[in-house]
């Protein structure tokens, strides 16, 4: 790709950034609305999470019709149906508030989920493509993920804060400016979007599309679930993203119940959280070339082990600070969590589709798939939490990162390298 060409694609690239951006802000709306629902709807630690659970539970139902629909129809056709669905899907979690419908807020959080899952598997490849592929196009991944993680930083810090430092003033109006902030993103990227051209160097051909229709394509007795590691691996994904979401969603709910802390306190340190996979990508980013994907996996799998446990036996009245501005040192050390799961999601990915070969792209489709552990970890999670407690709802998330830790040192060999992968 020339750089006159480059230049060309700068709008487009921009809103792809913009685009990294709000699959996170919108997801972590989902997750941080959890302690409004609580207030307005009065629904319990587990119901706050149905938010969460309706918008990965869409995953499971959008990944692999999304990765066909991106084959079949390009990347701008993808991206625009994305970005209509979740300007949709956010506007009915707007209108919910105003309706006094949990059931609304569900179902508006279950429409953006499909959003999401369709943002996700156009934005890498399309970055990817945009950047000319190779070592730019990576590096533009790289900066949205970038995005990404600020998306996830502000979206809690902006409900929190706007919600006030009473978890009796939570409702779904008082949170109502961050959805139009939404809305207004989505309307921009899709404008943006429809008056672009696009390349669209991996949809089908017609030769293609007619040897599908006729059925004339010989069926390969081989797929990616023909390789152990990779269903280990799909597995762990699944794990991931439930510790991922469950850690800052748990503690939101509890620390914003707590008189002494409220949800303005809470929100700075889950955004904390947030900025912490930020840092762990930069860094992971760096010495990425020279500390392998298992290693990666293995210490920072127990270093959250670590930091969990910890939180869960410091007592709940342990805090920094005096008055208003005391934190929880527990609340603290679920933060720095986020240092851990920042890298996670690539050392898994490269460990499981190492040596799959040709069966990567489809690989890549059942990953998004398993991406709903994000909302069912958390909804278990949070079921534990009203029998038992929501710090003793941890020791599920432990009992995850320990699988990690069990893939990392022998669930990621490869033990099936006599299939061909070319």
């Amino acid at each position: 790709m020339t750089a006159t060409k480059q230049q060309n694609f700068t709008a487009p690239i921009i809103v792809m950034f913009a685009l990294f951006f709000m699959i996170a802000f919108v997801t972590n709306l989902a997750g941080s609305m959890g302690v409004v629902v609580t207030n307005q709807f009065g629904a319990s630690k587990a119901l706050s999470q149905l938010g969460s659970l309706a918008n990965f539970i869409a995953y499971a139902c959008m990944g692999i019709p999304a990765g066909l629909i991106l084959k079949r129809k390009g990347y701008k056709f993808t991206a625009l149906a994305a970005v209509i669905i979740g300007f949709i899907g956010v506007g009915i979690q707007f209108i919910s508030g105003y309706a006094e419908s949990f059931f609304v807020y569900v179902l508006g959080a279950f429409v953006a989920g499909f959003s999401m899952c369709m943002l996700n598997i156009v934005v890498n490849p399309m970055l990817n493509t945009l950047g000319g592929g190779g070592n730019h196009g990576n590096q533009l991944i790289q900066w949205g993920g970038s995005c990404n993680s600020i998306g996830g930083t502000i979206a809690p810090f902006l409900v929190g804060w706007l919600v006030g430092g009473s978890i009796q003033d939570a409702t779904v109006a008082k949170a109502a400016p961050v959805m139009i902030i939404a809305m207004v993103i989505f309307a921009i990227a899709f404008i943006v979007i429809a008056r672009t051209d696009i390349p669209e160097p991996h949809m089908e051909t017609a030769e293609e599309k007619a040897a599908r229709l006729s059925g004339s394509i010989a069926k390969d007795k081989y797929s990616p679930l023909s390789f152990r590691h990779f269903i280990l691996g799909a597995i762990a994904i699944f794990f991931y993203v439930g510790i991922e979401v469950g850690i800052p969603n748990t503690a939101n709910v509890y620390f914003s119940g707590l008189e002494w802390v409220g949800p303005a306190l809470t929100a700075t340190f889950i955004s904390g959280y947030w900025l912490c996979m930020l840092i762990g990508r930069l860094c992971g980013g760096a010495i990425g070339a020279k500390v392998s994907s298992r290693n990666m996996l293995l210490w920072t799998s127990a270093a959250a082990i670590l930091f969990i446990i910890i939180a869960m036996f410091i007592p709940e009245t342990a805090k920094i600070g005096a008055g208003d501005k005391a934190a929880p040192v527990s609340l603290i050390f679920l933060m720095l969590c986020g240092l851990c799961t920042s890298v996670m999601w690539g050392s898994i990915f490269n460990l499981s589709t190492e040596g799959l070969g040709k069966y990567t792209a489809a690989a890549s489709g059942i990953f998004m798939t398993l991406v709903c552990g994000g909302g069912i970890i958390p909804f278990v999670q949070n079921l534990i939490a009203d029998k038992a407690g929501s710090i003793n709802s941890y020791w599920l998330l432990v009992a995850c990162l320990a699988y990690l830790i069990f893939y990392a040192v022998a669930g990621s060999k490869n033990v099936n390298k006599d299939i061909p992968t070319e």
